[in-house]
């Protein structure tokens, strides 16, 4: 990728860390009441991430003053999904139990109805 022009870097990021503020907000709401982060939220960080790392690999030597605030904010987002990761990580455990659990139930309801319809 070829080395951005550092105000156009530092504009892109802006935008970046702004989706990334959204999609962090999204995932701290639902902490309040717990839940595992939705394909959408994970997705959109992801996205996010990524496009960053794009332009992170392209940063040139020199940094302007406002290049070096998002970097500054980029890294305090990153921060904050870190922090968040464990609790996205124990719902989605929780969760994959719940599912297990239902599986199991209907698993035994079936096996129930199949050995119902052969005494019949």
């Amino acid at each position: 990728m070829p080395v951005l022009a550092p105000d156009r870097l530092a504009n892109d990021l802006h935008d970046t860390n702004s989706r990334l503020s959204f999609w962090l907000d999204s995932l701290d709401l639902d902490c309040v009441q717990p839940g595992a982060a939705t394909p959408q939220q994970m997705a959109g960080l992801l996205s996010e991430l990524m496009r960053a790392g794009e332009w992170l690999r392209a940063l040139p030597r020199e940094k302007a003053p406002a290049l070096e605030h998002e970097l500054g904010v980029y890294r305090a987002n990153v921060e904050r999904l870190r922090e968040l990761l464990p609790s996205i990580h124990r719902a989605l455990l929780e969760q994959r139990a719940r599912l297990e659990r239902e599986r199991a139930r209907v698993d035994s309801a079936s096996e129930w109805a199949r050995s119902s319809r052969q005494t019949l």
